[in-house]
């Protein structure tokens, strides 16, 4: 019964360290906050330059290309360009066997040549009205018929003679020498590399934003890592009632002769350039339903939370229309674990560089 009673006495004592130290916790915690912030790595919301563009799909093609074909049927003579070679405008091309042409070219200007011989004679005769009017008129027309003759025996034999209608690069020759060809034989291409043209279908909705003299720019997947820019020209006034897209064609010089007709063009063609928009990394926004939504660093690292309204996507980064000041210090990764309210810890520079690119 003592023992019991003086274990009573005791208690009271033994307790006092416990109760000590469960009152001192919490000033503990408060004392070191520093150590319970959540560390994150935040940025500045920036001024920059912003283009609004729409990616499309185009076709690059020459500025000029013909199938070249003969005028004429008959005999290959001679060949006068190599697969590839760039000619001049009016270089021969293709030479036909000439000699049935020119013999009867030789005939016609024999027969034009008494043809005139007799009609000035009968001019004289009807100068001096010895002869009639019929006689007359039917020996004008057959002078005449005569001299028609001519003109086109000597242009069958020039359409023996194929040129180049444009300067240009050849194409892949069709032909060989003594093959009879005849008007519809295809012999060659021609095509005008010197500048091409890209064209490209542009969704109604877009066609507000576009005018001549506009600059486009866009790759081809032969050199992937090239920037080719053009220049819009041409705009149909009508579009395709089936797609509701209006043609656009665009020049890009091509001194070079990289740029091959048929290829394709991923064309990002610029709508808009608005020179001072404020931009935030990507990873900074939160979703929430239909509102947006950034964590923001007052001057003491406590983080907010603000809804913002966003423009443009761009590569990594979006426009902010409003809901933030150019310097403000927006997080962007951490996200997830702050709440508005938290103290943060600031990541390192290191950490913090990939989003200041």
């Amino acid at each position: 019964m003592r023992n019991s009673v003086a274990l009573l006495r005791l208690l009271p004592l033994l307790l006092l360290p416990v109760l000590g130290c469960k009152k001192g916790a919490p000033a503990a915690a408060a004392g070191g906050g520093e150590a319970y912030a959540i560390q994150v790595v935040a940025v500045p919301a920036r001024q920059q330059a912003v283009s609004e563009t729409v990616s499309l799909i185009g076709s690059v093609t020459p500025n000029e290309s013909v199938e070249v074909q003969s005028e004429a049927d008959g005999l290959v003579k001679e060949i006068g360009f190599a697969e590839g070679q760039h000619v001049e405008k009016g270089s021969l091309l293709v030479a036909l066997e000439e000699t049935k042409l020119a013999a009867q070219l030789a005939e016609a200007e024999a027969n034009l040549q008494l043809a005139r011989t007799s009609f000035e004679r009968v001019k004289q005769l009807f100068n001096g009205k010895l002869i009639s009017q019929q006689e007359y008129d039917q020996a004008a027309g057959f002078f005449a018929v005569n001299e028609a003759g001519v003109n086109l025996k000597r242009r069958l034999l020039l359409d023996a003679r194929v040129t180049a209608p444009f300067g240009g690069t050849t194409g892949a020759r069709r032909i060989s020498p003594g093959q009879v060809i005849t008007k519809s034989t295809p012999l060659t291409v021609l095509v005008d590399l010197d500048t091409v043209k890209v064209e490209m279908s542009v969704p109604e909705r877009y066609l507000s934003q576009v005018a001549t003299g506009q600059t486009l720019e866009f790759k081809v997947a032969a050199y992937p890592k090239d920037v080719f820019k053009g220049e819009v020209y041409f705009i149909s006034p009508q579009l395709n009632e089936g797609t509701r897209t209006a043609l656009v064609k665009s020049r890009i010089a091509n001194a070079d002769g990289r740029l091959k007709g048929g290829m394709f063009a991923n064309l990002d063609l610029r709508l808009q350039l608005r020179e001072s928009a404020l931009v935030i990394p990507e990873p900074a926004i939160i979703n929430n339903g239909d509102t947006t939504m950034v964590f923001v660093l007052n001057g003491s690292n406590i983080a907010t939370m603000k809804p913002v309204k966003i423009g443009l996507r761009l590569a990594g980064k979006a426009e902010v229309l409003s809901g933030l000041t150019a310097g403000e210090m927006v997080v962007v990764e951490g996200v997830q674990k702050l709440r508005p309210g938290a103290s943060v810890k600031l990541g390192s520079a290191e950490a913090t560089a990939p989003y200041l690119n």
